[in-house]
């Protein structure tokens, strides 16, 4: 880890502006398992950076010891499934120490870690939101080497669904399920198709995950 005193405009650009899908503030690392959310979430999506030691409304706090920069490695190591790889740098900003860390996207996808029940899970980052991802985005994850070799037969149910997403633009999975009248399994095996070859994507939020139309559609 490389201690930089110099170019401390390149962290305050940062904070300018805010904290989005690809950046996150934290004011502390207290729990390297609730850390280990945000690198996975971060890995799993497009890569980002977390600042520690910056509040929420982007002052400057600094670290508190080198205790948090030791909780990153241990969450990394200990808590990601697999392992997530990160650089982090250390960046004096009068007088108080900002810690860089820094995510790439992930060769892999998947990567997971304990939610708050200790049941390891996988997570994305959605804008400034670590989410758990559903089922429908680890099928597509999982048969996205495969998306060419898919045919779609535009069954009954499959001409369903594109009807009500031109008529009611989204529509969420358990209201595919109640309209289709179809068991799990076989709607997540329209909704994935239809993700995969571009026809439908997943619109995600904290609160609700729903499918819009797509380019294709």
């Amino acid at each position: 880890m490389q201690k930089i005193t110099t170019m401390a405009g390149h962290i305050q650009k940062l904070i300018a502006e805010g904290e989005h899908q690809m950046l996150d503030f934290k004011f502390e690392v207290s729990d390297s398992k609730k850390i280990a959310r945000s690198l996975v979430a971060f890995a799993n999506t497009d890569g980002g950076r977390l600042l520690i030691g910056v509040k929420d409304n982007g002052a400057i706090s600094g670290i508190r010891s080198d205790e948090e920069k030791h909780m990153i490695q241990t969450a990394a190591q200990m808590y990601c499934r697999p392992e997530v790889e990160f650089t982090a740098k250390e960046w004096n900003i009068n007088g108080k120490t900002v810690l860089e860390v820094i995510i790439p996207k992930s060769k892999y996808h998947k990567h997971q870690a304990p939610d708050h029940n200790n049941i390891y899970k996988v997570y994305v980052r959605v804008k400034d939101e670590n989410i758990v991802a559903n089922s429908v985005l680890i099928k597509v994850w999982k048969h996205e080497k495969d998306k060419n070799n898919i045919q779609i037969t535009f069954t009954d149910e499959e001409m369903l669904l594109l009807r009500y997403l031109n008529e009611h633009k989204r529509i969420s999975f358990e209201e595919f399920r109640e309209i289709s009248h179809l068991n799990k399994r076989a709607a997540e095996r329209i909704l994935v198709n239809f993700i995969l070859i571009g026809m439908v994507k997943m619109e995600m939020s904290d609160k609700k995950i729903f499918f819009i139309s797509g380019d294709l559609a």
